[in-house]
C-alpha cells in the first residue's frame, strides 16, 4: 500500500484530502507545518508527499528545497497544493523542486489523478526502461537503472520528471511534439491549457545539456507547435566534418 504524507495547517482541507487519500487506498499521514513535515518524511520516508505552500514555521518552498537537497528524500515525488495561482508561483514551485503543482480550489478526481500520475514514477526503473524503446542517439544515451544520460562524453543526473520528459522527446527525436502528447505521456493525465509545467522543466533540462541555454541548438522550441530534439548521428557527424 503506497504511503502519502500530507503537509497542510489547514485543517479542514487537510482532513478532506487524507479522508479521499484513504478511500483510495493509500496509507496517509498528516502533518500540520514544515518543520515536522520535513522530519515525518525523513523518518517514514513516504512513497508521495502532497505539500502545501503557506506553512507556519518555515513555508512550503523552503521544505521543498530542503528534501530535494536530502539524498533520504531527494526522489520522493511532491505535488504542491495551494492558494497560490499565479504563474510565478508555480515557477518558484517548479524550481524547488516539486513534481507537479495543483491549485485550491480543487475537484478531488483531479487529486487522485495527479496523485497516481506520480506514483507511477515511484518505481526505482522508469518507464523508459520497462519497453523496447530508443535509449539513445548520436552522443546521448539514456540510464534508466540511474534516471542519468550520458550526453557528450559526460555523465548528466536527471529528476524522474526530467529523465521521462527527455525520453519522450529522444523517442520523436527531429519531430515536434506537442505539449498535450508530453503532458499525457510525462505527466500521465489530460492536458490544460498551462504548459508552464513543461517550460520549467524543459529549462532546467536546457541548463544541464546546451551550452548556452539563452540559445538552444539541441532542445528546441517550435513556436505554437511544441519542442523538438534535435542531435546528430555519427554518420551525419562524418558528413559534417568531411564538408
Amino acid at each position: 500500500m503506497p504511503r502519502i504524507l500530507v503537509i497542510d495547517d489547514d485543517a479542514a482541507i487537510a482532513e478532506i484530502v487524507c479522508i479521499n487519500l484513504e478511500m483510495a487506498g493509500y496509507e496517509v499521514n498528516q502533518s500540520p507545518d514544515g518543520i515536522q513535515g520535513q522530519a515525518m518524511a525523513i523518518q517514514i520516508q513516504p512513497d508521495l508527499i502532497v505539500l502545501d505552500l503557506m506553512l507556519p514555521k518555515v513555508d512550503g518552498y523552503t521544505v521543498c528545497q530542503r528534501l530535494r537537497r536530502d539524498e533520504r528524500t531527494s526522489d520522493i515525488p511532491i505535488l504542491m497544493l495551494t492558494a497560490l495561482s499565479q504563474t510565478q508561483n508555480k515557477v518558484e514551485g517548479f524550481n524547488a523542486g516539486a513534481d507537479d503543482y495543483l491549485t485550491k480550489p480543487f475537484e478531488i478526481e483531479e487529486l487522485l489523478a495527479r496523485v497516481r500520475a506520480l506514483l507511477r514514477r515511484t518505481d526505482r526503473i522508469p518507464q523508459a526502461a520497462k519497453h523496447s524503446e530508443i535509449l539513445n542517439y548520436g552522443e546521448l544515451t539514456l540510464v534508466p537503472e540511474r534516471f542519468e544520460a550520458i550526453w557528450r562524453g559526460s555523465t548528466i543526473k536527471l529528476t524522474h520528471l526530467e529523465f521521462e520528459l527527455l525520453h519522450c522527446l529522444l523517442q520523436r527525436h527531429g519531430q515536434t511534439v506537442s505539449p498535450s502528447d508530453i503532458l499525457r505521456e510525462v505527466w500521465g493525465y489530460d492536458p490544460d491549457d498551462d504548459i508552464e509545467t513543461i517550460r520549467v522543466h524543459i529549462r532546467h533540462l536546457r541548463t544541464k545539456m546546451e551550452p548556452d541555454p539563452r540559445r538552444p541548438k539541441y532542445i528546441k522550441t517550435i513556436y505554437g507547435a511544441g519542442y523538438c530534439l534535435e542531435l546528430q548521428n555519427d554518420r551525419e557527424e562524418e558528413k559534417s566534418s568531411v564538408s
